[in-house]
């Protein structure tokens, strides 16, 4: 007897919630999602093994993808090969910025043929000089 006395008591206090969750549940249970809905998202595994081994044929499958990635690695070219053939910027400047230097790179060289154009001379002084012809006077076409 004393036994009973020092059990708790299991039983519900209102049986109207036990009913609402039961409810609730057979609710979701109408909605759940099919198997083939859960292999579409990546839920479920899309496999044929059987449940006991498809714990180690994801375990391979993840170690072949990474040897895979390591023998890949192991034969990938050095900077200075990629900087040789033109994949990465010569530049020793924070990736970050890269962009900016290509920019400000570029401004660089219009200005420079901008003020090389301003102070080129012009045909007819190229023709006194005698590097052009008369003849060859490109204003005169």
């Amino acid at each position: 007897m004393a036994d009973e006395d020092q059990r708790p008591d299991e039983s519900s206090i209102s049986p109207v919630e036990t009913r609402e969750r039961r409810d609730s549940l057979e609710k979701h249970l109408q909605h759940r999602p099919d198997p083939k809905e859960l292999k579409e998202r990546h839920i479920l595994l899309d496999t044929n093994a059987a449940p006991a081994l498809q714990s180690t044929a994801h375990d391979l499958e993840r170690q072949r993808a990474a040897d895979s990635l390591k023998k890949g690695l192991e034969h990938r070219p050095d900077r200075e090969e990629l900087v040789e053939r033109n994949i990465l910027p010569n530049s020793t400047a924070a990736p970050a910025i890269v962009a900016h230097q290509k920019e400000l790179e570029r401004h660089m060289r219009a200005d420079s043929l901008n003020e090389k154009i301003a102070h080129r001379p012009k045909p007819e002084d190229l023709v006194k000089e005698g590097i052009l012809e008369a003849d060859e006077d490109p204003t005169k076409t």
